[in-house]
């Protein structure tokens, strides 16, 4: 899958310094990327819109700790 025209994004909580960072492009295909920030070239997991909201949910709700 071919995702270099996708925007990317990283947390703003992400520090400034090349911290562990993961960023992530939604494609709008129906496909979330979630990537490495030090490994942009390296593998990627992809997961479905609602498979992100549903890990999104989880971890605001405290019920998937990160």
């Amino acid at each position: 899958m071919d995702l270099s025209a996708t925007a990317w994004r990283k947390s703003s909580k992400s520090s400034g310094n090349g911290g562990q960072c993961v960023e992530v492009a939604a494609d709008p295909v129906g496909v979330v990327a979630v990537r490495d920030s030090k490994s942009r070239s390296g593998p990627m997991i992809l997961v479905s819109h609602g498979e992100w909201r549903a890990f999104i949910g989880a971890v605001k709700t405290g019920d998937h700790v990160i």
